[in-house]
């Protein structure tokens, strides 16, 4: 928006020159979308209070998080208006992966919204039946990947992996169902993952701001020429969205830290992954979004696997799945697990990005 109308003001007032500035732009979206959690978080808590929108807590859980329940949930509605509003304000407006981006994010928050909804209204950590919400998230993920299909080139069936610079396989009509599933899958990892105060915010912190670095490389002719990775026309403009989303995060963190305030709910989660998805299917880092957000991958294994064992063998692998309450079973406080997660995904984001040049 500021781009539309104060941009073309340059030739009388020539500070409106940095408007031009991707990097400009993007760090102003972060700083607009943290400071609208950060001062409507108090707002939004307080009438999430009073409209009893609480917690439901699991009582074949750790013990310890008994004592959170009635905690308000849905804050990711928090992180959804600051990150919309700042790329309305900041991005390019004509720019079409910055609306795809933001429709997948709101889609998938939609979803989650009426998970969360039906959790507080039944008062009970149910929701959704689970073949409705699948239903709902690959409904948002076709619109996604089918948007993508058609308005692409012929590279955005192609399929490129870590550690090699050339496409290893063009996908064909494949393509599609491949994305769709890795936005569903993306948007449950992360919804499996927000178990503990804190704990899938940081992560999606992290993966962000890993995708910021790879939004503006891939939208850049000579960096991704340098770096032998797909030039993306138009990506750049991405990088406006995932800032917004770090941004937003961060302001929300300030509540959602330990002893968390609010939790983010389904609203949250699921927008986040299906965010991180979209951002990687535009700029074909498709496969390596999953080194990315390494955690979150592993937090949805363990679920399966857990799954898989007790049907087939009656054994249970871990004390509890997902994998964080593993760990506080095993005598790990809550703090420590977030802490350890963190470091782990930090890891997982610099091994990522050291793939761009062993290629």
């Amino acid at each position: 928006m500021f781009l539309e109308w104060l941009y073309p003001l340059v030739q009388y007032f020539t500070p409106f020159n940095v408007f031009r500035y991707l990097t400009f732009r993007s760090a102003y979206a972060a700083l607009t979308a943290l400071l609208i959690a950060y001062l409507f978080g108090p707002f939004i808590i307080e009438k999430l209070r009073l409209l009893k929108v609480g917690q439901s807590i699991r009582d074949d859980g750790p013990q310890t998080h008994l004592k959170k329940g009635g905690t308000p949930t849905m804050g990711g509605v928090l992180v959804i208006l600051g990150v919309t509003a700042a790329v309305m304000l900041w991005q390019d407006l004509h720019n079409f992966h910055v609306w795809l981006a933001t429709g997948a994010f709101v889609g998938f928050g939609a979803v989650g919204f009426i998970d969360d909804f039906l959790k507080v209204k039944l008062r009970n950590s149910d929701g959704l039946p689970a073949w409705a919400k699948l239903v709902g998230q690959f409904a948002v993920a076709a619109a996604v990947v089918l948007t993508l299909y058609f308005a692409g080139d012929e590279r955005t069936t192609y399929l490129y992996l870590p550690f090699f610079k050339n496409p290893v396989v063009d996908l064909g009509v494949l393509w599609i169902p491949f994305a769709m599933l890795l936005l569903v899958w993306e948007s449950n990892a992360v919804n499996l993952t927000d178990g503990l105060d804190g704990l899938a915010t940081g992560l999606t912190i992290m993966v962000f701001l890993t995708l910021s670095a790879l939004t503006y490389l891939s939208g850049r002719a000579d960096f991704s020429a340098y770096l032998g990775i797909p030039y993306i026309r138009g990506a750049g403009e991405l990088t406006v969205f995932c800032l917004a989303m770090v941004g937003a995060c961060v302001g929300f963190l300030w509540f959602n830290a330990h002893p968390a305030e609010v939790f983010m709910g389904d609203v949250g989660s699921l927008a986040f992954g299906g965010a991180m998805a979209t951002v990687s299917l535009a700029i074909k880092k498709e496969v390596l979004v999953l080194i990315v957000g390494g955690v979150f991958v592993l937090e949805a294994l363990s679920v399966m696997i857990q799954v898989a064992s007790f049907k087939l063998r009656k054994k249970r692998v871990f004390r509890m799945a997902p994998l964080h309450h593993h760990f506080e079973l095993s005598g790990w406080a809550e703090t420590k697990v977030v802490i350890r997660f963190w470091i782990l995904g930090g890891l997982f984001a610099i091994i990522a990005l050291s793939t761009l040049k062993i290629q």
